[in-house]
């Protein structure tokens, strides 16, 4: 993208559906007694933060133009604010394929053609938005993570959990050797064949392999966040250990990459090359990074020591889901320690109530607006903090009148016809 990473129904887009105001958001099909109100409104306070991370990285001054506390913001923007999104797309799975259990049966099958028919929508929307916007839109990656995700919809949390950990353990290493090993031709002569990228730019290759956020390695992210799903964040010894667990893997992950790759090792790699213009600041027609990305072929081995944003590495996964797991676990506690900041934050939480509408939203309103994402030539914050501000104010205003964003809205209804599944 840099990221962007959205996106909750791919979260930049949401999963579960937005609730009626002053209540919290419910899973689209009926399932067993959910935790408290506290629990799901942190969860769209995550997603909130994960949209204006996405924002801060679109909209924002490059990093390499700011300073101090800026400079802290913006690269704590960069990548993990994707990461996020990636985690809560897979927390939001389990809201439609049940919470704590499984569905099963009629009301399993019916939740997997839902996530089916929104995976083949965000799919076909992410490819629509790139033939404009280019390889930066997250949508299309998020339908690739939906159909992969299908078949892990039922297991528990300590088998997703087990999974995650060994993607993460296994899938950079593989994505550098299968890089390595694909030439320029045989990304070409593969791309020649594939339909979307003829028409977007962004084929199968990207989406699984070479694009800014590949599937390989970013359902890491999507298992992780199914894992957090299946587990009760009411409890408050669930969210000890979970804090306790986020904080290890974040500091695990990043104090030894520092100690085998020196003092750059936390480098962002998200502005290495030229700017791109739509994209960001990340390099123009490649990847992210030279593990997710075609533009750095002859990266040396050493580079999967690196733990910086959109390094792809083993310690940047880690690293990244330990930041996820505690912006979640920080946002859920907050909500039900603090009713009197609940209710200030209602504005904020509403923008993750229909983070798929803020995502879309956003790139048609720079278009509209004509204002540069994040090129070298962007030095003002003022089109963050209007973004930000008019994000918010529109998901307040419509929150009151209606359950669900608009885009949220075209999205449930697309899926009514699962309901037929017997």
């Amino acid at each position: 993208m840099t990221q962007t990473q959205p996106p909750q129904e791919t979260q930049a887009p949401q999963e579960n559906p937005p609730p009626p105001p002053r209540t919290s958001p419910e899973p689209a099909v009926p399932d067993s007694p959910g935790p408290p109100m506290g629990r799901l409104v942190g969860v769209d306070l995550a997603r909130a933060l994960a949209v204006f991370g996405m924002y801060v990285v679109h909209i924002g001054p490059p990093l390499s133009a700011t300073t101090g506390v800026a400079a802290g913001i913006r690269y704590l923007a960069d990548g993990h604010s994707s990461v996020l999104f990636a985690t809560l797309a897979g927390f939001s799975l389990m809201l439609l394929a049940g919470r704590r259990e499984p569905k099963t049966g009629v009301a399993g099958r019916r939740a997997k053609a839902r996530i089916a028919i929104r995976a083949v929508i965000l799919l076909a929307l992410g490819t629509v938005m790139a033939m404009e916007y280019g390889g930066v839109i997250i949508l299309g990656f998020y339908g690739v993570y939906f159909l992969l995700a299908l078949p892990l919809v039922r297991l528990r949390a300590r088998t997703l959990a087990i999974i995650a950990a060994a993607l993460a353990l296994v899938t950079p290493q593989l994505a550098f050797a299968l890089n390595a090993l694909l030439t320029p031709s045989a990304q070409r002569s593969i791309n020649a064949y594939d339909p979307l990228h003829r028409l977007s730019d962004v084929g199968l290759l990207d989406l699984l392999l070479t694009g800014f956020y590949p599937a390989l390695t970013w359902m890491s992210f999507v298992t992780a966040g199914m894992a957090l799903g299946r587990l009760d964040l009411s409890s408050g010894t669930v969210r000890r250990r979970l804090a306790a667990l986020g904080a290890s893997l974040t500091v695990a992950a990043y104090g030894m990459s520092l100690l085998l790759a020196g003092k750059g090792a936390l480098r962002s790699m998200a502005e290495d090359g030229s700017s791109s213009g739509s994209s960001g600041s990340l390099p123009a027609g490649s990847g992210s990074v030279p593990l997710d990305g075609g533009s750095f072929p002859d990266m040396p081995a050493s580079s999967l020591l690196m733990a910086g944003p959109h390094s792809g590495t083993t310690f940047d996964i880690i690293g990244s889901v330990g930041v996820a797991i505690l912006v979640i676990v920080g946002a859920t506690v907050a909500m039900d320690r603090l009713p009197r900041l609940r209710r200030l934050a209602k504005p904020v939480i509403a923008v993750g109530t229909m983070s798929l509408t803020a995502y879309v939203g956003h790139f048609l309103a720079q278009s509209a607006l004509s204002l540069p994402a994040g090129t070298s030539t962007q030095q003002s914050w003022g089109p963050l903090l209007m973004f930000v501000l008019g994000a918010t104010l529109f998901a307040a205003v419509w929150s009151r009148f209606f359950r669900r964003g608009p885009l949220e809205y075209l999205l449930n209804t697309a899926t009514k016809p699962a309901k037929h599944i017997r």
